[in-house]
């Protein structure tokens, strides 16, 4: 199983991170009951074997303006390896398409896009998606709300996991 190289103190540190990343170091290592120098050289080990893929702020994007977010279920007329990897590198050119995963089915892709206004979007849409090479389907659903979007992962879940298998 995936993370079972790591013991309950790089867990709880990865859990702590992923639920606010701006915490302190000293702040951190209190919520995970070790001393503070420790604590710094777990991140960093965690940062170099690649469990922490990195930092950011979550962003309203309504207050900045982009009021439409679409989901695009893409179909290709071809699944070669190299015919993936050119529309994969496509996808991450877009800059409304904020999140690509290539999925297994009737689809092939479903990309997540933001943009300013609807107009925009269908300008994207029209200009640059229904006529990249390749592409020979584009079904779009409109998000009309968010209900949640909580990002990372489920660590009560895994801890759950780690019991049952121990």
């Amino acid at each position: 199983m995936a993370g079972i190289g790591l013991d309950p103190i790089d867990r709880k540190i990865l859990a702590e991170l992923q639920a606010d990343g701006r915490m302190t170091n000293v702040e951190l290592a209190k919520r995970v009951g070790i001393s503070a120098p420790p604590c710094l050289r777990r991140v960093r080990t965690l940062e170099e074997q690649g469990y922490i893929k990195g930092y950011h702020a979550d962003v309203d994007a309504r207050a900045l303006g982009f009021e439409v977010q679409v989901f695009a279920m893409v179909g290709l007329a071809s699944q070669a390896k190299a015919d993936l990897t050119a529309f994969e590198d496509q996808c991450r050119a877009w800059p409304l398409v904020r999140e690509c995963h290539m999925l297994n089915g009737e689809v092939d892709f479903l990309l997540k896009c933001t943009a300013p206004d609807l107009s925009s979007f269908q300008t994207f849409l029209t200009d640059a998606l229904l006529t990249t090479p390749n592409v020979e389907s584009v079904k779009t659903s409109l998000v009309i709300k968010e209900a949640k979007d909580t990002p990372g992962v489920p660590f009560d879940v895994l801890e759950e996991r780690l019991e049952i298998s121990a």
